[in-house]
């Protein structure tokens, strides 16, 4: 256990205003990336108890995960997602959890389970605002076909059909998404300025706190 991670109380008071917002897809605006993954995280692992079938966790990118494998906020979340990165699936109790990427070519880990069997999903985005253009392609068509997606298509996707949904985008909106925000998580200013100097909207602000 880290000495930076979410202390027991503020753990449960996160996860129970999830379960008491009694909404079917969830967005979480906040910063403090970690922070809200291991909340997200540890809701499905209770709703996976209580609800057994298969979750999916959408993560924006390899780079990604190995940064919430590394700075995530509770040992739990950390371990888990570490056994889940290699073989991209993991068994726990009556439930599956599956991982893949916002790279379509990832997406037939889980494209072949029955939707009827999937009880919710996890979607993790980085501060990127085109996760989609991660998406090396050579082929034309295939690419042309990528363009004329439907804007957010990795999460929208999901959200046709799965029944609970939490994504996790700071500053972003999502159609059909409620926002969800944790009163113990201070706002900070979000204009990316310091003291007059601009900083890159491609520098992750995550990685310097």
């Amino acid at each position: 256990m880290s000495k930076r991670d979410l202390p027991k109380e503020i753990m449960y008071e996160g996860v129970k205003t999830l379960l008491e917002a009694k909404i079917n897809h969830i967005h979480l605006p906040q910063q403090k990336l970690y922070t809200l993954y291991s909340l997200a995280f540890n809701y499905f692992l209770y709703l996976s108890e209580k609800d057994p079938g298969h979750y999916i966790i959408r993560i924006e990118d390899s780079y990604l995960i190995e940064k919430l494998i590394r700075k995530a906020k509770d040992d739990t979340s950390r371990k888990f997602l570490q056994k889940m990165s290699l073989p991209r699936k993991h068994k726990y109790g009556r439930s599956t959890f599956h991982i893949d990427y916002f790279n379509f070519s990832t997406w037939s880990n889980t494209k072949d389970i029955p939707k009827d069997k999937i009880k919710g999903a996890l979607i993790v985005k980085n501060a990127n605002k085109s996760p989609l253009s991660h998406d090396f392609v050579e082929d034309e068509e295939i690419h042309e076909s990528i363009k004329n997606l439907p804007e957010n298509y990795f999460y929208t996707s999901l959200q046709e059909f799965v029944p609970k949904t939490i994504i996790i985008g700071f500053e972003e909106e999502f159609e059909q998404a409620k926002q969800v925000k944790f009163s113990f998580i201070k706002e900070e200013e979000s204009d990316n300025t310091v003291d007059g100097v601009n900083i890159s909207p491609d520098i992750d602000m995550n990685d310097i706190k």
